[in-house]
């Protein structure tokens, strides 16, 4: 685990207010119902709990995984007024242990990675999946960078289509889009914005 890419995160989630909003991502929530119901669901880099939450009183058995500290006891503080429960584990996304035949479904909302990660930890995400099973990921695309209204300054880390079909191999796609969107997720992602967002089934 990279202790400089924790450091940063825990210093950004140990604020008071939860800095992306407790309202989860439109785009999760407008695409729920591709994931087959009340079944279990990974969380990559989940952050503060706001989309974890959403799956939880949606009746899905979430899974999330973080590397800061602070982002799972605002998560699991977030689960409990709500009343709802969700396992959270620490783990660098490139060492954690995905799995096979586990995952009904896989959330990566704005989990920007470097592209050695991405080729690292998405076929290993892929493999998790059970047949039929659902990965669902919005990120924000290279130019992004011309908005300025959020996400990494890396253009490593920011991904196009064309990326993730290379990394993410032969599945069924059932979205896929680059596009111009509102993105309005508390302080840190406001404004107009460019995403990459794809839904893809494996086998079936």
């Amino acid at each position: 685990m990279s202790e400089d890419v924790q450091e940063f995160w825990n210093s950004r989630f140990g604020r008071e207010e939860y800095i992306y909003g407790t309202t989860p991502n439109t785009f999760l929530a407008s695409s729920i119902h591709h994931f087959p119901p009340q079944t279990k669901v990974l969380c990559l880099a989940e952050g503060e709990g706001r989309n974890a939450l959403l799956l939880c009183q949606q009746g899905y058995q979430v899974h999330a995984v973080d590397l800061s500290t602070e982002g799972k006891a605002k998560a699991e503080r977030l689960a409990a007024q709500h009343q709802v429960s969700l396992t959270y584990e620490i783990s660098d996304l490139n060492d954690y242990d995905y799995g096979e035949n586990r995952w009904d479904a896989i959330v990566s909302i704005f989990a920007h990675i470097d592209s050695a990660s991405r080729a690292n930890i998405y076929p290993k995400a892929i493999a998790s999946l059970k047949e039929g099973g659902i990965f669902l990921l919005e990120s924000y695309h290279p130019r992004q960078l011309e908005y300025g209204t959020g996400g990494p300054k890396d253009v490593d880390m920011l991904v196009t289509l064309e990326n993730l079909r290379a990394q993410l191999g032969s599945l069924q796609v059932l979205h896929e889009a680059e596009l111009e969107r509102d993105v309005t997720e508390g302080t840190f992602h406001t404004g107009s914005a460019f995403v990459t967002q794809l839904i893809v089934r494996k086998g079936e």
